[in-house]
């Protein structure tokens, strides 16, 4: 048989349980009343000091024999410890008590309160004094608790620093800060909004508020403080550029530590997309590099085939004998077969330019020169024939690799006749420059916008306006830009509005080189 000893009168049980409950909670309320009171005793404890000070002071000098003048200073300086240590209210106490023992016992007539002007004077010094000393030492003691607020701030600024620099990298940058941020400071809520993706993290206790009010902060360019929540909403800037905003929510800090803590922020977004736009750079240098070695083992491949197509094509043509069908197609393969080593010679010379080896061997030479030879060199008569050459009266030379500008040349040339209206008029005009040569072809055709006109030169980049024309490599403007940059010239586009773009180029004079 199972018997419980768990009853209502056993002290284990629930009615027991209840009871120590009780004890427990009457234990805790005398020992808060006890805390009350202990606090109370502390904080009246520089009175009742000073008050003992003033008997054993008032005993000593009248058993001593001595003067209301050297009691008063002896009063006076217990009353500045008492307003120093306690405060306005118990110094004006012991204020009074000093005055009434300076009447009774030592300003005629002694042990009287007789009204004199002197009882009233040494009471107002009292209480002037005291008045004094409290403010001064309220006014120490908010700048002590301010300067020891700022030390603290400070601390966790300076963590805070500390581990922004720790950041990973590989994580959400906003996430991240919001977090460390709140964690660091110990607030309720920390709102971050990223102008740049127009973005808003939180960390902490989600609040629609403190998102529209941080984004504001940002909109309006204002830092503002809202005192019923205990929040700041500041502007993040990098310099003087505003970046976002930061809301820090539930904090007593004041505008130093938190305009301070925007301004970190700021560094740290900034430091993020630094350290991103460095991995993107990375990596398309990486590409790049695999693009240009993939380039050159293509162009090598196809060079030698090429080369048979050619040598067999050629040797049919010479051999003769075939007919007029049979020629026609041998003349198409010849053809397409030279357009290809073009292209494959075009590939070699952008993987050449890639090359950290790569240093053009310049001379003098005439501008004008190369540009002639360029049109020269061209296949069809036709093409030759549509430019239009002005040149200037006197000319300069200008220093050059011969066979790389006209590299560059024969690739503007050929770009422009693929892109400008047919058996349209091409002007070609060379102008002589303080201490270089410019070099201006203008045809009518698209006009490309000025946002492309510098991503024109970038290596397989089209623009929009070309896209519906003949299909071209994307390499002649990057290879003219690669070999103008060398010999430290230019190479731009500007369109025309209503008739084409007009490319130029410039070298440097040889004089200045």
């Amino acid at each position: 048989m199972l018997f419980s000893f768990a009853g209502p009168y056993n002290s284990e049980g629930a009615f027991g349980r209840l009871k120590y409950l009780r004890i427990g909670a009457a234990t805790r309320e005398v020992a808060g009343s006890a805390q009350r009171w202990e606090n109370t005793l502390l904080r009246a404890l520089p009175a009742a000091l000073a008050l003992a000070a003033v008997a054993f002071c008032t005993w000593g000098s009248f058993r001593l024999g001595q003067t209301a003048a050297f009691t008063g200073f002896l009063y006076l300086v217990i009353v500045v410890l008492a307003a120093l240590y306690g405060g306005f209210r118990q110094a004006t106490v012991v204020s009074i008590a000093a005055a009434a023992c300076l009447n009774y016992y030592f300003v005629p007539p002694i042990f009287s309160f007789a009204n004199s002007p002197a009882n009233w004077v040494a009471l107002g010094a009292f209480e002037f004094t005291a008045l004094v000393i409290s403010r001064l030492s309220l006014h120490a003691q908010a700048r002590a608790k301010d300067a020891i607020t700022d030390q603290r701030y400070m601390e966790r600024l300076y963590e805070t620093s500390r581990r922004i620099l720790l950041l990973d990298r590989s994580g959400d940058p906003g996430r991240l800060i919001t977090g460390l941020i709140r964690e660091t400071f110990d607030l309720r809520t920390v709102s971050l909004f990223d102008a740049l993706p127009a973005a808003t993290f939180q960390s902490g206790q989600a609040s629609d508020e403190a998102e529209r009010r941080t984004r504001d902060a940002y909109l309006l360019g204002a830092d503002t403080f809202d005192a019923q929540t205990n929040s700041w909403y500041c502007v993040v800037r990098v310099g003087t550029r505003p970046v976002g905003g930061l809301g820090l929510n539930g904090t007593d800090m004041n505008s130093l530590p938190a305009t301070a803590l925007a301004s970190l922020t700021g560094i740290a977004l900034e430091r993020a997309r630094a350290a991103q736009r460095e991995s993107r750079a990375e990596a398309a240098r990486q590409t790049e590099q695999l693009r240009t070695a993939v380039l050159d083992a293509l162009a090598h491949e196809f060079k030698t085939p090429l080369t048979v197509v050619r040598t067999a094509s050629s040797g049919l043509l010479a051999v003769g004998g075939l007919s007029e069908l049979q020629a026609d197609l041998v003349l198409a393969i010849d053809r397409q077969a030279t357009t290809l080593d073009h292209l494959t010679q075009r590939l070699l010379q952008a993987a050449r330019l890639d090359t950290a080896h790569f240093t053009p061997r310049c001379e003098p030479a005439l501008f004008s020169e190369l540009v002639n030879e360029a049109i020269e060199r061209l296949d069809q008569d036709a093409d030759r024939r549509r430019f239009q050459v002005t040149m200037p009266h006197r000319e300069e030379e200008v220093f050059a690799d011969r066979e790389l500008v006209l590299s560059a040349l024969a690739q503007l040339l050929d770009n422009t006749l693929k892109y400008s209206e047919a058996a349209s008029p091409i002007e070609v005009r060379l102008t002589g420059q303080e201490t270089r040569t410019a070099l201006t072809i203008r045809s009518k055709g698209p006009v490309i916008s000025a946002e492309d006109c510098e991503r024109i030169f970038e290596r397989f980049y089209r623009a929009p306006q070309t896209l519906h024309l003949s299909a071209g490599t994307g390499l002649e403007l990057s290879i003219a830009k690669k070999i103008v940059n060398a010999h430290h010239g230019c190479v731009w586009a500007e369109p025309e509005a209503g008739y084409g773009t007009t490319f130029s180029m410039s070298l440097p004079l040889a004089h200045e080189r």
